[in-house]
């Protein structure tokens, strides 16, 4: 899900949400992992109504979201961040400076005994949440904010 504006960032000098969506396009395959601005079309603001609507309106898919380990660590932040993590599986991609973070913040110490094995990874999404699991991958140290700072140079 591609968000039309995220609640704990300013949205100065964000990207457009048809860029950001675009952007998101060319990494999904269109099939397994769709990009969408599905929040626009709900008109929510909040990932946990989000959410709630998608596995209402879906009842029989069986949705993994993926997040970065940047979001793991402001999990405990987010509006309902434990209704999010009862009801949906997860896995969360490393990123740079944040990892041991997210491994040892409040959000994975809440939800340890729903945590899986990486080697368990493919098994997910036929789990019932709460589940998660923290992958190995190689990282991309580009930040948004980052991105942002220079488009303002």
């Amino acid at each position: 899900m591609v968000s039309p504006g995220n609640p704990l960032k300013p949205q100065r000098g964000m990207a457009s949400l048809a860029e950001r969506l675009a952007s998101a396009r060319r990494i999904a395959d269109g099939r397994r992992v769709v990009a969408t601005a599905v929040e626009r079309r709900f008109h929510t603001t909040y990932t946990v109504d989000t959410l709630r609507l998608l596995h209402r309106r879906f009842p029989n898919t069986r949705f993994v979201w993926l997040m970065g380990a940047d979001n793991l660590v402001q999990l405990p932040r987010w509006r309902e961040w434990m209704a999010i993590a009862r009801h949906t599986r997860f896995a969360v991609m490393p990123r740079p400076t944040y990892n041991h973070r997210a491994l040892s913040g409040m959000a994975s110490q809440r939800l340890r005994s729903s945590r899986i094995l990486e080697r368990s990874a493919p098994a997910l999404v036929g789990l019932a949440a709460p589940a998660w699991v923290f992958l190995t991958a190689s990282q991309n140290s580009q930040s948004a904010t980052a991105i942002r700072a220079r488009s303002q140079e």
